[in-house]
């Protein structure tokens, strides 16, 4: 709808133009850039081009908003032009153009909304990225929930998705991870351990020796330590990787690649994903040496200082394999790369990003900050500590409130602001659980249609209706809040701002709970209870497809 518009206020300053309504002197068309007026008694459509045409022609802003809007054509599209204010030129819809809109939402089903603002460019959003040495907690459930709908309006607005999950299997912690283990089950076998203060201390840690006791026995007692060591390592890591699938699973957030850290370091051919890297920068004259450390020059790149890539004794720092980890993803095909991060990585973004620019991939890495959340139940902070072993995991999160109330609740707020999460708020079945709200309103429409159903109106008279009988304010309401679900989706996914869905989701349901209440929607008039009802099946439709955005179900009962 708004390119339809601007198109026709384009048209309309070419009119004027060619008329000598306006000078010649206008040259190129500027940008109309039409905004939905703030106060829907100015219109449906609101232009300032007049405004700034004005110092360009050198006449008053209103004259040349005068000028403009006489040449807007009236018809099917636009039922009014007004010139208001200092120069604003405000359009109203005809109520033709928003039963076509009503038409349209039905017609198009889960397509509604979309658009083709990636024009089908590739991007790699990785998000989660949960180190396997524990269950994932609730931050790691919040940007689980914001990658997956952020996704979901990527590919809805014309991008080519890939969704990656990041695996920290290498380094010193899953080490200290697998000591722990092996650690709780010496006790387990009735050792005085004295565990170090560094060492995992979840409940968990023991869960998973006593599983290694009860297949293996006491057997690992006589195996030397670092090998003892190695064997809970992995065995902790596979359970702690199979958890991690089974609870993305159940809160129906898919990824393509799961992408393991160790495979960096695998050589093929004497070359190893991480030789290669540090290669590609010193071919580049990105390196140099220093205190017996090779430095990356990333000041040449925008970060606040060089940083050191190969220690003295050798051995790489963090950021050589996150180097390598970012080069595959290019490599293997995508154009942008997008990744989710926990806020206490916003330091990391600037020698990420300098990475990428020097490697000649600058301004295609986005870096999107997930702040933490705060648990609560009923008002009392919920406090959790995934070393000490006091934790809520997000599993037990998913399974006490359900995933749909879990991903809504987690995406209602933009992805840089905290979540106060409250379980038992969130466990609610009434209005005041947006979730159950927004649900609700889909649920009451099949509610609806199957009464209607039961009462003999037919899918067929359904399809026929006609739409000119809609024309009550309600009825046009609804429908100019389709009409918004595109320019929604498009800013999200040019923000990555997937939240604002949530806000348009409850407008939705308000402006579909308004036309239940203000209009009888089965009546005795059989030829305007289908119009409503196929206005009634188009909301469902958007209902339908807001919620699958959001990664959530759209019940039919409730």
């Amino acid at each position: 709808m708004r390119h339809s518009i601007e198109d026709l206020i384009t048209q309309a300053i070419r009119s004027a133009t060619d008329t000598g309504a306006l000078p010649p002197s206008i040259g190129a068309v500027p940008d109309v850039a039409v905004e939905r007026p703030r106060d829907g008694a100015h219109g449906d459509w609101a232009t300032t081009v007049a405004l700034r045409l004005s110092k360009q022609l050198g006449r008053p802003p209103r004259e040349i908003a005068a000028a403009i809007a006489a040449c807007v054509p009236l018809g099917r599209l636009v039922a009014a032009v007004e010139v208001a204010g200092p120069g604003f030129i405000n359009l109203r819809l005809t109520e033709a153009a928003l039963q076509d809109t009503i038409r349209k939402a039905r017609a198009e089903g889960a397509r509604f909304g979309s658009c083709d603002a990636g024009g089908g460019e590739t991007v790699n959003v990785e998000f989660v990225s949960a180190n396997p040495t524990g269950p994932m907690h609730v931050g790691h459930g919040r940007w689980a929930a914001l990658g997956n709908a952020l996704c979901n309006v990527l590919a809805h607005a014309g991008w080519r998705v890939t969704r990656e999950f990041y695996i920290n299997d290498a380094g010193s912690q899953m080490e200290l991870f697998g000591h722990s283990i092996a650690l709780r089950y010496r006790e387990l076998c009735g050792e005085h351990i004295e565990m170090p203060e560094n060492s995992y201390g979840g409940a968990y840690v023991t869960d998973i020796a006593a599983r290694v006791l009860q297949s293996d026995g006491r057997r690992w007692l006589e195996v030397e330590g670092e090998k003892r060591d190695a064997h809970f390592r992995e065995t902790g890591y596979r359970l702690m990787l199979e958890q991690m699938h089974s609870v993305c699973d159940a809160l129906g957030t898919r990824f393509d690649v799961w992408f393991s850290e160790r495979s960096l370091y695998e050589a093929t051919e004497g070359e190893s994903p991480v030789s290669r890297a540090l290669a590609a920068l010193k071919d580049r004259g990105c390196l140099y040496e220093k205190d017996g450390a090779t430095w990356f020059r990333t000041t040449d790149h925008g970060d606040d200082k060089d940083r050191v890539l190969v220690k003295a004794d050798g051995s790489f720092t963090y950021f050589m394999p996150d180097i390598a980890y970012h080069i595959s993803k290019f490599e293997r095909g995508s154009s942008y790369l997008v990744n989710i991060w926990g806020a206490d990585h916003h330091g990391y973004i600037p020698r990420m990003q300098a990475a990428c620019a020097a490697l000649g991939q600058g301004g295609r890495l986005t870096v999107v900050l997930g702040q933490l959340v705060n648990l609560f139940r009923a008002g009392e902070a919920v406090r959790m500590s995934k070393r000490a072993g006091e934790l809520v995991t997000f599993e037990e999160l998913v399974e006490e409130v359900g995933p749909d109330a879990t991903k809504y609740l987690m995406l209602a707020r933009s992805s840089d602001q905290p979540i106060d999460f409250d379980i038992e708020a969130a466990k609610k079945q009434d209005a005041s659980n947006p979730v159950y709200y927004v649900q609700y309103a889909h649920a009451r429409i099949c509610s609806l249609l199957r009464k209607a159903a039961e009462e003999g109106i037919s899918p067929g008279e359904i399809d026929a209706a006609d739409l000119a009988l809609l024309v009550d304010a309600s009825e046009l309401e609804l429908a100019r809040v389709f009409s918004r679900l595109a320019e929604v989706v498009e800013g999200c996914a040019r923000d990555y701002a997937p939240f604002r869905l949530t806000h348009y989701a409850e407008e939705l349901a308000t402006a579909f709970h308004r036309f239940y209440t203000e209009c009888h929607i089965v009546g005795p008039d059989r030829a305007l209870s289908a119009a409503r009802l196929y206005l009634a099946d188009a909301a469902r439709s958007v209902l339908a497809t807001t919620l699958g955005l959001l990664g959530v179900s759209a019940p039919e009962r409730m």
